[in-house]
């Protein structure tokens, strides 16, 4: 019977030493490895190739903007921080980026449609057909006539979707929603394009669309009493339980029974 005597701790240092060695020696090339693929000039990014509809930006100056961005190479480039750097370009909304080898990026960009101004005159705001708000240099807008809404941080989507509803109400009087606002009351405020206000009121956006219509559906009898046009509509008030209030251009005195229509029109 033959038994096999453990290995004298010289060789047993020697395989440790010869293990560690290699171990050491395969992580030198790896790291030299590395350190020569970020640095070797023929991986770079060569072309970046840029698709999609765009109305506000060009290649050119896509590239320009975002070249200085992107860090590494073809194989180390940060795909993430890359899109992110397409998405902080005005008027981009997404951006998917991918390598195509040899060396190339493409860029797939999707732009804000803009369908209506948000907030205050004096700022930047858009609101897409998403309902999401963006900032950009309102002089690029391309549309005419877009509407600008108001309201509450967050309530966007909410308040393009009153005004796609609100809109083809007022198209039988001729009139247009030049600005909607949702107030911090929950109430909705429109001012015409013949520059009349109109209190909307509260409640859920059907409470809202039915008692504009009954106010719609009135207005023209009404302003004819007095002589006037629905243009001559100053400003009316549909927040009284029931009927609503308006004032009209020219009307300055009226009859007893002419103030008590003036005061409120009874739903119809």
């Amino acid at each position: 019977m033959n038994t096999a005597l453990p290995a004298p701790l010289d060789v047993k240092l020697m395989n440790l030493t010869a293990s560690v060695l290699f171990v050491g020696f395969a992580a030198f090339v790896l790291a030299a490895g590395a350190w020569w693929v970020l640095r070797y000039q023929g991986f770079g990014i060569a072309r970046i190739v840029v698709q999609g509809e765009l109305a506000h930006n060009n290649a050119v100056t896509l590239r320009a903007n975002v070249g200085p961005h992107l860090v590494g190479n073809f194989f180390t480039v940060d795909l993430r921080a890359a899109r992110e750097a397409f998405e902080q370009v005005p008027w981009v909304r997404r951006a998917q980026v991918r390598r195509v080898y040899p060396g190339s990026l493409h860029v797939e960009l999707q732009e804000h449609d803009a369908v209506a101004y948000w907030g205050p005159e004096s700022g930047s705001a858009l609101v897409n057909s998403q309902g999401e708000v963006f900032e950009a240099n309102v002089g690029d807008v391309d549309q005419d006539g877009l509407p600008r809404l108001q309201g509450p941080q967050g309530s966007s989507a909410e308040v393009l979707q009153m005004y796609g509803l609100l809109e083809p109400v007022f198209k039988p009087l001729g009139l247009d929603v030049d600005e909607l606002e949702l107030t911090g009351r929950g109430g909705w405020r429109a001012t015409l394009d013949s520059e009349a206000v109109v209190e909307l009121g509260g409640g859920t956006p059907l409470e809202v669309v039915q008692r504009t219509q009954r106010f719609v559906r009135t207005l023209t009898q009404v302003a004819r009493q007095y002589g006037r046009r629905v243009d001559a509509l100053e400003s009316a008030d549909l927040r009284h339980a029931g009927g609503y209030a308006l004032r009209l251009r020219g009307v300055t005195t009226v009859s007893a029974d002419a103030a008590a229509g003036a005061a409120g029109v009874r739903k119809r």
